[in-house]
């Protein structure tokens, strides 16, 4: 631990646990030869995974938790044009990397282990939670190397891969600039051919997380950039690999190639993860490489990035948000004040720790239940996406389909859901430490402002939820949603008289057929070309659909944890209480949560306009 650190990271092992092999049972992959042992012999196990995990949760406590405080205290610094990180953090990304984590996805060909993304998504748990803004490095490095491997050409794959895998050099992804952030088809950074495929690249983008540091040798930026007489809009766009040190046929690094951090931004969270301006071509020749051998299909290719991207964002709001839940949870077993409800009148009754108090009681359960909920919709779109990996890899491309669609449905959920539930679950920590939540000394703070640029990061939530109502809902002509309500009215059907949940399970369904009969409506207006009345309702229907995901989530977990505590007669006080924490969760939320789903729902079903009709001064005549 760093001298005079502290580490404030908590995670809950068990409850992981549950999610992965209880729940969604992710062992089921581990005979697929998608994943194989990384000896090449046999398949992975679940121990193996397990011993990972293991492995990454010391490295947060022992390596990068410690950093995360003093790195929000110092943030970067930019000096005579280059980039400092805090203290510690070139140590910690040296280690990071002796230890492998960042290629646990990748394939064995391209040096990785191909694991599981379910087991990724906990080990990304992990260390976001620990700490959020260093993640972000190997994480942008790890999406960087991906799109090398999968579209560049085998030159530019030897040229790049081998230092991005093991962190000599890291990557980024280049797409706002200052004109146009989420309208990436206005670009205007320019590209040239000079002769192959390389090009002499000119221009600035912005809001570059990780645009430039000091932990690795090179930075490898992905950079999109119009072609000289290229359509106008996406079509127009192409990809490029534009190191910030020039790169020779060995690998060793040649001059500097004009890649210049004018500006990094000041923030309100995240402080050590870098964000910034960058120019192309400024005062000498930027050179970039096509990534791969066609002009005008950057967009396309850039979106296998940002998908992945939008769900690292979702996963790194469950990460904060469930650290900042157990912090308080600790805190609220500890701070004594006031005495119990059922001794009001007693002024010699005994203070009582808050957690007593059932205000308090309903804020812990709303955070658990929700970072529960979250948690299983991350590790189950991952778990899809192994599985139409793996069906993919076996030539059974039809099933295949039907996982990448369940993929492709919940990706803009996960993205929107999870980053707005962290700040919500944050804020919440935050009011139960009370006062002391709002200082420095406590870590509440620092996640409430760090969990605020998830919603807005890697497409807008209100982004995520146009793709999710214009695109997503008639994925493969429809099927994939008609196969999210089937699994939805089978489990409502299978359940719905269960002496546990049964009234819980009925007010899913309940929630479940307001959000199709609100689904009906937004159809209405997309055919009435009422598209302004569309745009105005997504986000609502967004929020509702993931809260009937959640809830039938949380659901099927109570049910498999009400099993297990009533069937199981030699457990021990601690996991009995564990399965009927479940339970709880499951029934809180459809009781708590799920009544949103009717009220979002009959809101859509309005047809209220008012927010489109008020004048614009009717907002306010004094601005």
């Amino acid at each position: 631990m760093a001298d005079g650190a502290t580490n404030f990271f908590k995670a809950d092992l068990r409850s992981i646990q549950f999610t992965l092999y209880e729940h969604i049972k992710v062992q089921q992959l581990f005979e697929a030869e998608r994943f194989p042992k990384a000896n090449f012999f046999g398949h992975l196990s679940q121990q193996e995974c397990d011993q990972v995990i293991d492995q990454t949760y010391r490295f947060c406590n022992e390596v990068i938790g410690p950093l995360s405080q003093t790195g929000d205290r110092f943030g970067c610094k930019l000096v005579d044009g280059k980039v400092t990180t805090p203290d510690g953090y070139r140590e910690a990304w040296k280690t990071l990397w002796e230890m492998g984590l960042p290629n646990w996805r990748h394939t064995l060909e391209h040096g990785g282990f191909q694991g599981p993304s379910s087991i990724e998504v906990v080990l990304a748990e992990l260390q976001s939670g620990a700490n959020t803004a260093f993640t972000m490095y190997p994480g942008l490095t790890h999406g960087s190397a991906e799109l090398i491997a999968n579209f560049a050409l085998d030159e530019d794959r030897a040229r790049f891969l081998p230092s991005m895998q093991n962190g000599r050099f890291s990557g980024t992804m280049c797409l706002s600039e200052p004109h146009a952030g989420s309208d990436v088809g206005s670009a205007r950074t320019k590209a040239v051919r000079i002769d192959g495929n390389r090009y002499r690249i000119t221009g600035t983008k912005c809001w570059i997380s990780g645009g430039d540091q000091d932990l690795s040798e090179n930075i490898v930026h992905m950079v999109l950039a119009r072609v000289e007489g290229a359509p106008e809009g996406t079509g127009g766009i192409s990809l490029f690999i534009v190191p910030k040190f020039r790169v020779n046929d060995d690998g060793s690094i040649g001059e500097f190639n004009n890649v210049v951090t004018t500006s990094i931004e000041h923030k309100l969270g995240i402080k050590s993860s870098t964000t910034a301006v960058l120019n192309f071509g400024d005062g000498g020749e930027t050179i970039g490489y096509l990534c791969g051998s066609t002009e005008n299909t950057g967009m396309k290719q850039m979106f296998q990035m940002m998908n992945g991207a939008r769900i690292a964002v979702g996963v790194q709001g469950l990460a904060v948000a469930s650290t900042a839940y157990l912090n308080a949870l600790a805190y609220a077993r500890e701070r004594k004040q006031g005495s119990s409800v059922k001794r009001f009148k007693d002024p010699n009754a005994p203070r009582v720790s808050i957690i007593e108090h059932s205000d308090v009681r309903r804020m812990l359960l709303e955070m658990k239940s929700k970072i529960e909920g979250m948690r299983a919709l991350c590790v189950k779109l991952a778990f899809n996406e192994d599985l139409a990996r793996a069906l993919a890899a076996e030539g059974k491309h039809d099933e295949a389909a039907f996982y990448q669609g369940r993929v492709d449905l919940l990706t803009p959920i996960v993205k929107a859901y999870c980053s707005d539930q962290s700040f919500r679950i944050c804020e919440l920590a935050v009011q139960i430490y009370g006062g002391a939540g709002y200082v420095t000394d406590n870590p509440v703070e620092q996640y409430l402002r760090d969990a605020k640029i998830f919603s807005i990061y890697e497409g807008t939530n209100h982004i995520q939820a146009l793709d999710l109502v214009v695109r997503k809902l008639r994925g493969r002509h429809g099927q994939d949603l008609a196969d999210f309500v089937g699994d939805l009215t089978g489990f409502v059907e299978r359940y719905s008289n269960d002496p546990a949940v049964g009234h819980e399970v009925r007010l899913l369904g309940e929630a479940a057929q307001a959000l199709q009969e609100a689904g009906a409506d937004l159809m209405k207006y997309m055919m009435s070309s009422k598209l302004d009345q569309l745009t105005l309702c997504c986000s609502p229907f967004l929020e509702a659909m993931a809260e009937v995901t959640v809830g039938h989530l949380l659901l099927e977990a109570a049910v498999i944890a009400e099993e297990e505590r009533t069937q199981d007669e030699r457990q021990s006080q601690e996991e009995f209480d564990f399965y009927a924490g479940k339970v709880m969760s499951g029934k809180f939320y459809a009781n708590f949560v799920l009544p949103n789903v009717l009220a979002k729902c009959r809101a859509i079903a309005s047809n209220d306009r008012s927010a489109l009709d008020i004048p614009d001064a009717g907002f306010s005549t004094s601005w």
